[in-house]
């Protein structure tokens, strides 16, 4: 049973845009249009509806904003679902997160809902935007919910209205970062007949293993944000951070929340990234699972909301939904499946490194012992040693060292093997963390957003992850450590969630802890350090959200070599 609180209308403040209001009618934006001095001016004219009642299955009407190209000749339509208001895009706060990343708001026009495609580019390409406020939001009817097969249902609806309209050619694509690609796997799994093309853009695709419960540790910072400051409306909204304390488990709720990923068919163009501490797992999962035959990865080394407006990027977007949305023989098909980047953290990150998989096919899984004597990284088993921290002490760590002795490459999933031990308590906590250390044993890091002043350094040095990449790091509760033998694979661990087993004193146990994917390079004399400890190495994702605070006590015991042989492994590219 999903779990309901008020919500309350959007009124005008840091989250109210210039169209946020409701106001039905048509009208015509002249090329040259500026809906607000910062943004960018409309290269053509636009047909631009306003607050169009849609009718969904169960009887619900929600509202879109709609822009097309002046003229008759149909035109397919991109979509851009989410709770954002869809007026936000001149709003305060989405100017104020431009600016915190180094964005120039004149490489938009305003006239987008945040994260999503811009009208202004898109109908002077030849397509439509379609803007909806979703079931529950602004004037639209009905409760709202967060990341559920609801969704997909509603935008099934949507889809199909849409091809219906005179001035659509019939076709529609989604696009867009974040919720808007959370709201592209949900909708793809419903089939609707004439969706046909999707670009994911970094997203969750499992609610409870990537938003609330990641390792299954309830650490709901970013979601009671999601909850108190996207869902503006006249009804009810879900409140998932309640559902998280009552549903600490996997169960029919989560399932619920987690799209049917043999169903999705559509062609997709999913866009990654190693960095983002939300969405990266998500959009990776997501990827890796759905049927679709035609996909393409692309993997880059920055951060979504810069490398979404990038011009090339979205070029690069267009001659795909040219070929599947306008029926343009422009040889996209001829594209590699999978273009990655490895990340340099000295200045020199390669990108679009063409593949046919990902992990390339020349990766290989490679063990890393973990000596509790030396504190390094070994390719062969050591003798049996401990290592061990108590929690709330000065370190509260500990961590393993190798050195390459010549150019290694690393592209593809690493994973924890870890047998533990808790004295003391009868449960774990556990983060792990791989990091790139230089020949003098300095870890390194980059940003991943344009900005890189005062205010960024501040923000992003106990936090804001997806802002300044530390690493590649996991987590897990070690009572929660039972393996799902249907979803994990021998390089990505994946646990059931729907289990309790506590640790009894004196027990060993083995865990399995997967890691955010990687794509790294290593010089001669460079140097890779694995951290484990029982607090999160990395903080929260985000500025200002509520940090989490692990179940912890007593000792964390690691135990290495001989008949508990930890390890980390590593994807080495032959």
């Amino acid at each position: 049973m999903k779990t309901y609180m008020p919500s309350e209308p959007l009124r005008p403040g840091d989250r109210y845009g210039v169209l946020s209001g409701y106001e039905p009618g048509t009208r015509t934006l002249p090329a040259g249009f500026q809906v607000a001095p910062p943004f960018r001016p409309t290269p053509v004219d636009i047909v631009f509806e306003r607050d169009v009642p849609v009718v969904l299955r169960d009887g619900v009407t929600i509202h879109v904003d709609l822009f097309r190209p002046v003229g008759t000749e149909p035109v397919p339509v991109i979509v851009a679902w989410s709770p954002y208001g869809k007026g936000q895009g001149t709003s305060t706060s989405v100017m104020g997160i431009f600016g915190l990343v180094g964005l120039s708001n004149d490489v938009v026009s305003g006239l987008e809902k945040f994260e999503g495609p811009d009208p202004a580019y898109w109908c002077a390409q030849g397509y439509a935007i379609c803007n909806p406020d979703i079931r529950g939001v602004g004037e639209s009817g009905g409760d709202s919910v967060l990341w559920d097969r609801q969704e997909g249902r509603d935008c099934y609806d949507l889809v199909e209205w849409l091809a219906e309209r005179d001035w659509c050619s019939g076709k529609v694509g989604m696009s867009g970062t974040s919720y808007l690609a959370v709201a592209q796997w949900l909708t793809a799994a419903e089939q609707p007949p004439h969706l046909a093309a999707i670009n994911p853009w970094e997203g969750v695709s499992d609610v409870y293993r990537d938003l609330v419960l990641r390792g299954g540790m309830p650490d709901t910072g970013f979601a009671r944000q999601l909850r108190d400051h996207s869902f503006w409306g006249n009804a009810g909204k879900e409140d998932i951070v309640a559902e998280a304390e009552q549903h600490p488990l996997m169960d029919e709720l989560w399932e619920e929340k987690i799209p049917d990923f043999d169903r999705i068919t559509v062609p997709a163009y999913v866009v990654a990234s190693y960095s983002n501490t939300l969405h990266t797992a998500g959009t990776f999962r997501a990827w890796r699972r759905m049927a679709s035959p035609e996909k393409w990865l692309r993997i880059h080394n920055t951060q979504e909301w810069p490398d979404y407006y990038d011009e090339a990027n979205r070029e690069d977007l267009r001659r795909f939904f040219d070929h599947y949305l306008r029926e343009v023989d422009n040889g996209w098909e001829d594209t590699f499946p999978v273009r990655y980047s490895v990340l340099d953290l000295q200045g020199g990150d390669r990108v679009d490194v063409p593949a046919v998989s990902f992990p390339p096919p020349e990766a290989v899984a490679t063990s890393y012992f973990l000596d509790g004597r030396t504190r390094t990284l070994v390719r062969e088993k050591p003798r049996e040693d401990t290592a061990s921290y108590d929690i709330g002490a000065n370190p509260d760590v500990v961590s393993f060292v190798t050195r390459f002795d010549e150019e290694t490459t690393l592209a593809g999933y690493p994973k924890a093997v870890l047998h533990v031990e808790a004295q003391g308590a009868d449960d774990m906590d556990l983060f792990v963390l791989v990091q790139k250390l230089d020949a003098h044993g300095t870890p390194l890091q980059q940003f991943t957003v344009p900005n890189q002043g005062a205010m960024i350094q501040d923000v992003t040095e106990r936090g804001a992850s997806i802002l300044r990449y530390k690493g590649s790091d996991g987590r897990l509760r070690v009572s929660l450590r039972h393996l799902d033998e249907k979803l994990s694979t021998g390089d990505v661990p994946a646990h059931t969630f729907d289990r309790v087993e506590k640790l009894s004193p004196g027990e060993i146990v083995t865990v399995e802890i997967d890691l955010l994917p990687v794509g790294l390079a290593f010089h001669p004399g460079d140097q890779l350090r694995l951290v484990i400890s029982g607090r999160s190495l990395l903080g929260p994702m985000m500025p200002r959200l509520r940090e989490y605070e692990p179940a912890n006590s007593g000792r964390h015991v690691i135990h290495t070599g001989g008949e508990h042989a930890s390890y980390l492994q590593l994807p080495v590219l032959g």
